[in-house]
């Protein structure tokens, strides 16, 4: 058990997919279990509804790459003064 939580730690993204597609589909298996769909179509929903899980967890990664990312990368614009024409250099 222990190695399944180091694995989830090292991939979080990977392990957060198959955590949410597991949980929809089951949803999606126990709404959807009286209304006679054929194996083609339940596979076609199965396949849709892993994907749709693979992107939220990949449009829930766009902030928390935004926060990782250090601060100050990017080199500063100069000083404007208050014309907004920039700041005589010394």
């Amino acid at each position: 058990m222990s190695a399944l939580i180091a694995w989830g730690k090292r991939h979080p993204y990977l392990a957060g997919w198959i955590v949410l597609a597991v949980g929809m589909v089951a949803l999606l298996i126990w709404e959807a279990r009286d209304v006679g769909l054929q194996p083609g179509q339940w596979a076609a929903l199965i396949v849709a509804t892993i994907l749709v899980a693979g992107a939220c967890i990949w449009i829930i990664s766009w902030d928390s790459d935004e926060e990782a990312s250090p601060a100050g990368n990017e080199a500063a614009p100069p000083a404007a003064d208050a014309s907004g024409k920039d700041a005589p250099s010394g």
